[in-house]
């Protein structure tokens, strides 16, 4: 990294962070109570924020300090050769996620500063006048406005997704290509793609707030905007799919978490239309079949890439390969399992499920034909934790165990496999020179199917 004692700084950040957050849990007034989203103005008066709001603070200088660091190392320190047009697309949506981390996350570290100051300061940003708590009027100047608090939140959390969403489609195309043994289908598409994107990003984010009567032409720009971010995350989809087409396919454990990825992802992403449309989103909004969406996107979408990245890397990282049985049981088990969790979701969201229920929704009449998909959807939670035993105990066993391999065993061409498997101090044993493209795979007339980035004509 470009600066290493920033590096530090930023995980002792996050360090503190979660250590404040963990002990909320155990002082008087307990954890953060209202809510991921932290709405006020429940959120000021309700107890065990504070403690929230200032590990949030501390968590979100890391992240800043974390993609400044990797901005400054993509730009400044690419290695010899390594043009831009080069750079394999999973650097590409590192590059990108870092500014959306660097862009989106200041707005919401001043909310919490103004949040804060709302709780322990006596100020009024996001306090209306004329609250009445416990049948009692409550003492502040007010004139302050709660949606000010959703502005800024979803400003940052809106790209959020996207910080969640892009480094495992950059994961998944290093895979395909890799088990397809072919170059990613449109690479100079999909860099403009996620480039387009993550600008896009930053202008959709009051689609979370169609409810907020922000007015008829504020909705129509944002669920214009939002239908116009679709078609960049479209493109991507079907260029690794195009990647497929007429390959050699090699169904590796990697492989078959990174194919899942495609149509969970797609899943997601059609499900989320509706909702960037103000007028279903009137009848969607706060419902199950909005966590059926977002989960598609981000429990079996990011996490199944994130499996399949950790596969595909640890022989890099240990020297060593995970059992591909084990491998292919949590595969297919948490492929199954992840599925019947969140589909039922689209079937009680559409039949008007609200979420957030603390009874799960037994009070209403229209939900009696609705709760029963609970049970469904627990068993099969149960059932996903389950089938995580295999990938934890295949984790740590091949550590020690698992058969060891070379420097490339999957005869990948990136950069990364120039190193000793496990990288030493510094990860390269000389400087590395960079020679070809990123995914110069069954090149014609070539002496193998694959010429990594790292090889001259002559190896």
């Amino acid at each position: 990294m470009a600066f290493p004692k920033l590096n530090a700084t930023s995980y002792w950040s996050y360090f503190v962070g979660g250590v404040v957050m963990l002990v909320s849990f155990f002082v008087p007034g307990g954890a953060a109570n209202s809510g991921w989203t932290s709405y006020p103005p429940l959120a000021v008066i309700a107890p065990g924020q504070t403690m929230w709001l200032v590990g949030m603070i501390f968590l979100i200088t890391s992240s800043l300090l974390g993609s400044i660091n990797f901005i400054v190392t993509t730009v400044q320190l690419r290695a010899k050769g390594l043009t831009w047009m080069r750079l394999p697309f999973f650097v590409w949506a590192q590059f990108v996620t870092s500014f959306l981390l660097l862009l989106a996350f200041p707005p919401l570290e001043a909310a919490g500063v103004l949040q804060l100051m709302d709780r322990i300061a006596g100020t009024s940003f996001f306090m209306p006048s004329g609250l009445v708590v416990s049948g009692q009027p409550l003492q502040i100047s007010g004139q302050g406005n709660p949606l000010l608090w959703q502005h800024l939140f979803w400003f940052l959390a809106h790209p959020e997704v996207y910080v969640l969403i892009l480094p495992g489609m950059g994961i998944v195309s290093e895979i395909i290509a890799n088990n397809t043994r072919k170059p990613l289908w449109g690479y100079r598409t999909l860099v403009y793609s996620i480039v387009f994107l993550g600008f896009m990003s930053f202008i959709v984010w009051a689609h979370h707030m169609f409810m907020t009567g922000m007015g008829t032409t504020m909705s129509a720009f944002f669920q214009t905007t939002t239908m116009i971010i679709s078609i960049p995350s479209v493109i991507i989809l079907t260029a690794l799919l195009l990647s497929l087409w007429g390959a050699s396919i090699r169904f590796s454990t990697p492989m078959l978490f990174a194919l899942a990825f495609l149509p969970m992802f797609a899943i997601g992403g059609l499900t989320g239309l509706p909702l960037g449309l103000a007028p279903p989103d009137i009848h969607l909004h706060d419902t199950y079949y909005v966590i059926g969406h977002f989960h598609y996107v981000v429990a079996p979408g990011t996490i199944f890439a994130l499996f399949a990245g950790l596969y595909y890397w640890f022989p890099k990282a240990t020297g060593r390969r995970m059992n591909d049985l084990l491998g292919k049981i949590h595969f297919w088990g948490s492929f199954v399992c992840i599925n019947i969790v969140f589909m039922p979701m689209f079937i009680q969201g559409l039949g008007g499920m609200n979420r957030r229920m603390y009874d799960g929704g037994m009070q209403f009449a229209h939900n009696a034909q609705l709760t029963k998909w609970n049970v469904v959807i627990s068993m099969a939670a149960w059932a996903l934790g389950l089938f995580q035993i295999p990938f934890i105990f295949n984790f740590f066993w091949s550590i020690k165990r698992g058969t060891a391999v070379d420097r490339n065993p999957w005869d990948a061409t990136t950069l990364e496999w120039a190193a000793p498997s496990p990288p030493g101090h510094g990860n390269f044993l000389t400087e590395p020179v960079v020679y070809r493209g990123p995914y110069e795979y069954s090149v014609p007339g070539a002496a193998k199917d694959f010429s990594p980035q790292f090889e001259g004509e002559r190896a």
